[in-house]
Parts: C-alpha cells; sequence; structure tokens
C-alpha cells in the first residue's frame, strides 16, 4: 500500500516522538499473528506503561539513523516495535514472554538509550527485577545499617533497664 508524501511526514513525525520519549526501544517479528493475539500482546505491553506498534521498515530506520542511533539491520521483514517510557525491563519481560515456546515470534534486538542490543541482551534485560522490585530493594539496602544503628543505640539502654529490673526482682523475693 503506497502512502502519500504528506501521510509518510506524519508517520515519521509520529516515530520521532516515540524515540524521543523512550528509553529503549525493543523489535520483534512475528509470522501469522491475529488481531486477537496481537491486541492481547498491546494490553500486556500498556501495562507496564509502554506501547508497541506496527512500524514501516525503511521510514523507522531513516527515523532512527537521525536521531543518532547506530544502524542496525533489524528493519527486515515485519516489524513490532516496542517503545519504554519508563520500564524496560518490564517491556523486556513481556517481549521475552510473548516469544518463549513460540516459533512465529522472535526478538531481533533493540536500542537500550542509544546503544544498540541484541536479542540475547534483550532477555537478560528481561530477567532483571522491575522498577518498584528495585526500589524496594534499594529501600532495604538503605534502610539496613539505620535500623542496625537504632537497635545498637537503643542496646545499653535496654541492658541497663533489665539489670535494674532483675535487681528489684531480687530485693523484692530478699523482703
Amino acid at each position: 500500500m503506497a502512502f502519500t508524501k504528506k501521510r509518510k511526514g506524519e508517520m515519521s513525525a509520529q516515530y520521532e516522538k516515540w524515540v524521543s520519549d523512550s528509553q529503549a526501544i525493543f523489535i520483534l517479528t512475528y509470522e501469522r499473528m491475529n488481531m486477537k493475539e496481537i491486541d492481547a500482546f498491546r494490553a500486556k505491553v500498556r501495562d507496564t506503561g509502554s506501547e508497541m506498534h506496527l512500524v514501516k521498515n525503511t521510514l523507522f530506520d531513516r527515523t532512527l539513523n537521525r536521531n543518532g542511533f547506530p544502524k542496525s539491520g533489524l528493519f527486515e521483514k515485519t516489524s513490532l516495535v516496542g517503545f519504554a517510557f519508563s520500564d524496560a525491563p518490564a517491556l523486556a519481560k513481556v517481549f521475552s514472554e510473548m516469544t518463549k515456546g513460540n516459533d512465529n515470534y522472535k526478538i531481533k534486538g533493540g536500542y537500550l538509550g542509544k546503544a544498540l542490543i541484541d536479542n540475547k541482551q534483550v532477555k537478560v534485560l528481561a530477567d532483571l527485577p522491575t522498577l518498584p522490585v528495585m526500589r524496594a530493594m534499594l529501600l532495604g539496602v538503605i534502610s539496613a545499617p539505620a535500623t542496625r544503628l537504632a537497635r545498637t543505640l537503643a542496646e545499653p539502654a535496654r541492658s541497663l533497664a533489665a539489670v535494674i529490673k532483675a535487681k528489684s526482682e531480687t530485693a523484692s523475693t530478699a523482703a
């Protein structure tokens, strides 16, 4: 299907916006995917705060080149492109889950920032914890020394109180 020059310009502008707003971009190729599967896939992608779109390979490749992304050769056959606006590992996890045990879908690779990554690196990224889990882990690491310090500072007073209580109990049993 041929697009007018005006429509191609609009598509390129939209690609520019998605690329500039993204922390990571992942590319997936597929064969024999029906609309029901695509809609279910898009819903999972949306749950991560990301978007997924079917792109025109040549136009999207040109957009990446204009924005300083390295040449990749990823844009052959049909390309579904995921745009991670906030949580790249979460989107990588959705893409990785979609391809597990299914020969119809294959992760081609992508970009993390402006760095080109291959399909193995996308899968490694998918194994990372999601952003909320990472925040919880970091909070645990930060709060652990403070908790220990508070326990250490409170220990002498607790020990003194235990000694006084034991002394008062022995004094009351002796009387």
